[in-house]
């Protein structure tokens, strides 16, 4: 157990610090990430997000549904209960309200599922990290891009003469074309239809693929090093609901709708998995750090060594 976790956590905190220790130091500006930021946005992740869609089976994709169908209620029911709970009982604005929503709602796919579910599970298991994205990339992701655009939107001086129609339609359109929504769609249309991607073509997308990882995570590093790190109650309650009733829920919804053993251990490792850091690079495009946001996700990611071991521990247990 000790050496999948530390394959999951161990490189997740190397980066995060060495960005960390970048911003802190001076040795990389952490005011000016904006181009690094648009790297990871808009060439590393979309290309890998392509790549790991595009190269699924779409058998393998439909034979996990039980996976999709209850990260999909998981990710969006905690994200609207946390943004409304945000709206409503914390009075915070939309923009902040989104950012925390996405860190207490999406898991951290990107980077930590993969050796998670190869450890665990075997290689042939790719299929169910393909399936996560999909499911983060399509659904909360979307949502939280529209949600920043139309805070964004509404506070210009052309956009208060608009009406709110007029600015959900622009911001959702806008957020809906972004490059990290698009990729995963046509890799997704590319698997529904069959086609091969060329071995070249691949290879090419994986080779900027593959630094979206790390780079993202040290663009997180460096985003954090510029913000103040607050442990409030909002902050342990955001990240109790992430790394302890997230992986229940899926438990529950598995249930309910009588998933396989194996689909179901599947299901809850990757609802375990320490909070995403999707929110971070998201605040930072739209100008919009939030410290709460980008607290949750530090200590989500150093209390999983705790909740993602007894989840891992709860595998080897469970028979259905």
């Amino acid at each position: 157990m000790l050496p999948i976790l530390a394959l999951a956590l161990g490189p997740t905190f190397f980066v995060m610090l060495l960005g960390y220790a970048a911003g802190k130091t001076g040795h990389i500006n952490n005011m000016h990430v904006g181009e690094l930021n648009i790297i990871v946005m808009s060439y590393c992740l979309p290309a890998s997000l392509f790549v790991a869609t595009a190269s699924s089976k779409w058998a393998d994709l439909t034979a996990q549904w039980p996976i999709l169908v209850s990260l999909a209620i998981v990710m969006m029911g905690i994200f609207g209960f946390w943004y409304l709970f945000q709206r409503k009982a914390m009075k915070r604005d939309s923009s902040e309200a989104a950012l925390q929503a996405l860190a207490v709602g999406q898991p951290n796919f990107a980077a930590a599922a993969f050796p998670v579910i190869t450890a665990l599970f075997g290689a042939d298991h790719l299929s169910t990290i393909a399936v996560g994205i999909a499911v983060g990339t399509l659904l909360p992701s979307p949502l939280t891009l529209a949600l920043l655009e139309l805070d964004r939107v509404s506070n210009t001086r052309c956009g208060a003469k608009r009406s709110r129609l007029d600015h959900i339609i622009g911001a959702s359109g806008h957020a809906l074309s972004k490059p990290i929504v698009l990729a995963p769609v046509f890799g997704t249309l590319v698997c529904i239809a069959g086609w091969h991607l060329p071995e070249v073509v691949a290879a090419s997308l994986r080779q900027i693929g593959m630094a979206a990882g790390g780079l993202g995570l040290l663009v997180t590093g460096l985003v954090l090093s510029q913000s103040r790190f607050r442990l409030t109650f909002n902050t342990a309650l955001g990240v109790a609901l992430s790394n302890i009733f997230q992986p229940i829920l899926a438990f529950l919804v598995c249930r309910a709708i009588e998933a396989p053993a194996e689909i179901t251990k599947l299901s809850v490792i990757m609802a375990a998995l320490p909070s995403g850091f999707f929110g971070i690079l998201f605040g930072n495009t739209y100008d919009r750090i939030s410290e709460e946001a980008n607290s949750m996700i530090i200590v989500s990611t150093i209390f999983s060594a705790l909740t993602l071991a007894a989840a891992i521990g709860w595998t080897y247990s469970y028979t259905g």
